[in-house]
Parts: structure tokens; sequence; C-alpha cells
């Protein structure tokens, strides 16, 4: 059994706090398909990152802004299957307001057209690709929610399921736990997790004060 200490919590969205991956595949094998490119290799690449970064690496010359709202659109109407996954809303009803927040690749209508369909709370602070320069891999996302919350990120523990927010966690300078929800444990580790659990369901939070203290196996 593992315990850690942390002042706050920032949980990537999907994948980690709510199951879209179907909803997410379904888009993208269809822009795929729709522009000639292999539907198994950019549904992998669209994982974890802002969406109109896979679309300005795939359509280099064309409005990559008003392709992306063609994306986001379509993403917003497909909620078939988007649930929250196991342990999400308990672990985060238990813990205290202000030491936690959510930090996605998504954009803020996106996110919250999602989070709502799942039946969770929208953090006061949510952190969006609408919100940062730079989206994951690079660190801006959770280092700005971090100094959101009001504390460093080497205080905080980032919560991910694919390489891109792993690296983006650690280098903003937090620990990371990745879950097995997307990926396997080898790219896991080899992006950097400091541990791997199975999901929300497997993360009890022990004490909140002064500091949350968390358990798990790793």
């Amino acid at each position: 059994m593992t315990q850690i200490q942390c002042s706050a919590l920032l949980f990537d969205m999907d994948g980690v706090l709510i199951d879209s991956t179907p909803a997410v595949a379904r888009v993208w094998r269809k822009w795929a398909i729709a522009h000639n490119f292999e539907p198994a290799e950019v549904v992998a690449k669209a994982h974890g990152r802002p969406s109109i970064v896979t679309v300005r690496e795939y359509l280099p010359h064309a409005d990559a802004v008003a392709e992306n709202r063609m994306v986001e659109r379509a993403e917003m109407e497909d909620l078939d299957g988007v649930v929250p996954l196991r342990g999400a809303r308990e672990l985060l009803m238990s813990l205290p307001a202000n030491r936690w927040t959510i930090v996605t690749s998504s954009t803020r209508p996106l996110a919250e057209v999602r989070l709502k369909a799942a039946g969770l709370s929208i953090p006061h602070k949510l952190i969006t690709s609408s919100d940062v320069l730079n989206g994951k891999p690079h660190p801006e996302p959770y280092i700005k929610a971090a100094n959101t919350l009001g504390y460093p990120p080497s205080d905080c523990v980032v919560v991910e399921d694919v390489p891109a927010g792993i690296r983006a966690g650690k280098d903003a300078g937090a620990r990371v736990i990745g879950f097995r929800t997307t990926v396997k444990d080898q790219e896991l580790r080899s992006a950097g997790a400091d541990w791997v659990v199975q999901g929300c369901g497997d993360i009890l939070l022990v004490s909140a004060h002064p500091k949350l203290t968390l358990q798990f196996v790793d």
C-alpha cells in the first residue's frame, strides 16, 4: 500500500474522470475517413492533446480554426456512452472543493458539456485549452492550474491517462499518478508516471488536513 501527501490534485478529464473514448473515436474516425487519413492512427494521435493540434498536423494548409470548430461541434453532439469512470464521482466528492480541479485538452464548451453528460460537477477553476496558449504536452496547463489553486506545482499531484498529459505534469514539476484506462503500464512509466493504478476507484482519501493524504496500491 502506497501513501502520499500533497496540497492539491489536478485531474485530466477524458480517460481519468469520464469515459468518452467511444465518442472521441467515432468523431475522429469519421473525420479521418472524410480526409482520407488512416482512422486508427488519427484516433491514437488525438488522445490527450488539443484537437486543433491534430487538425494542424494533418491539414497544415487548411483553415485549422474553422476545421476545428466542426470537430468540436461533432464532439459536443456525440455524447452517447459518455459516463463517469468507476469511483470518479466518489473521489471528487470526498475532496475539499478548493483542493482539486480539472485540466483538460478539450475546449471549455466541450468540457462543460461532457462533465454535465457524465453527471460530474464543474470545478470553479476548471482549466481547458481555451485558457492556455500551449496545450499538453507543454507544462503550461498544469502550471496554471496549480497557480490558480494557490499551490506550487511541486506540491500537487497530477492524475493522467496518456503520455502527453504525464509529460505535461512532470515538466510542470508535479508528481503524476497514471491510470491504466487508455494505454499500457509501460507507456505510462516511460512517460514519467510516478505511480500507476487502475483508476479513481483505487484511490482513497485518508485525510484532508493539513494536506491531502492519499492511499492506493501501485
